[in-house]
């Protein structure tokens, strides 16, 4: 095969499986550290521009996002990934903990960073401190995207049920305890579209971080974040995502909210389609920052 053809056929390979690790090499990401009280919040910093904050699902950290920050640092965004408490360098108190906590921390990075008002993803869990932050400090948030996120309620009269026969699933994912192929069903089950590979998930749980984000979800009224202040939002779902119920936000936000379906993903979506996850979030964080 000439040269042209080897390009043309690696190409090809990249639309098909997407090519985070053939990216332009950069520069080595920052791990930046906060302090605000008794607690400090270790940031992943990488790329140049318009800022993204990338937050994680419940009980798991920034790694998750190592592909889309890639991408969205190519597209040229600067992407903060701040760890949550009792992940990597970050450390704090893990009881007695709310959503407000969870947003403040996240708030205290973007105070020192000087980042103004930004664009804040928050996947699956990440989600609720992120609406929280839009609450608590509307002058650092100016959109929001919900990826694979629960919107914690649901319109009135609804029948549906979130979870239901999953939570065995959803609860075992992360129980270490358990051995790792119940574990691996229970991901598959939950989690990934089929025919995908659910293994990335079986490493990355924090269960300490887990209980306490688990117990802000529970003791702060959703009503006090659910409609992230009065910012734009991206409701991003996963077309196979059996935890979420879709298309909740939008009858109940209106017309502030759009609506987009990424293709062959379920609940973890950033593992299973970092390239099309990330460049849906660059499509919306292009507008804002052009508001």
């Amino acid at each position: 095969m000439n040269v042209r053809g080897h390009l043309i056929a690696l190409a090809c390979t990249c639309l098909a499986f997407g090519c985070a690790s053939h990216l332009p090499s950069s520069a080595a990401p920052e791990h930046l550290v906060t302090k605000h009280g008794t607690v400090t919040i270790e940031t992943i910093r990488q790329g140049k521009g318009p800022v993204i904050v990338l937050l994680p699902s419940l009980g798991r950290g920034a790694a998750d996002f190592d592909e889309v920050a890639a991408y969205l640092e190519r597209d040229g965004f600067t992407v903060l990934r701040p760890q949550p408490r009792g992940i990597g360098a970050s450390v704090g108190p893990l009881t007695n903990v709310d959503m407000h906590d969870f947003a403040a921390d996240v708030a205290s990075v973007l105070d020192e960073q000087k980042t103004g008002s930004v664009v804040v993803v928050g996947h699956a869990w990440g989600s609720q401190p992120g609406r929280m932050l839009a609450v608590d400090r509307p002058d650092l948030v100016r959109g929001l995207v919900m990826a694979a996120a629960s919107a914690g309620k649901l319109p009135p009269g609804s029948n549906e049920k979130p979870y239901g026969r999953l939570r065995d699933a959803i609860d075992g994912s992360g129980n270490l305890s358990l051995p790792e192929a119940q574990r691996l069903k229970y991901l598959q089950q939950a989690f990934f579209a089929p025919g995908h590979d659910a293994r990335p998930w079986l490493r990355g749980w924090y269960p300490a971080t887990h209980e306490a984000e688990a117990h802000a979800r529970n003791v702060t009224p959703v009503d006090a974040y659910f409609a992230g202040g009065t910012v734009p939002i991206l409701d991003l779902q996963g077309q196979y995502d059996a935890v979420v119920v879709p298309n909740v936000f939008k009858p109940m936000l209106g017309d502030r909210v759009t609506v987009e379906v990424v293709a062959n993903a379920a609940h973890a979506m950033a593992p299973e389609q970092p390239q099309a996850m990330s460049d849906a979030i660059a499509r919306f964080a292009h507008q804002m920052y052009r508001q």
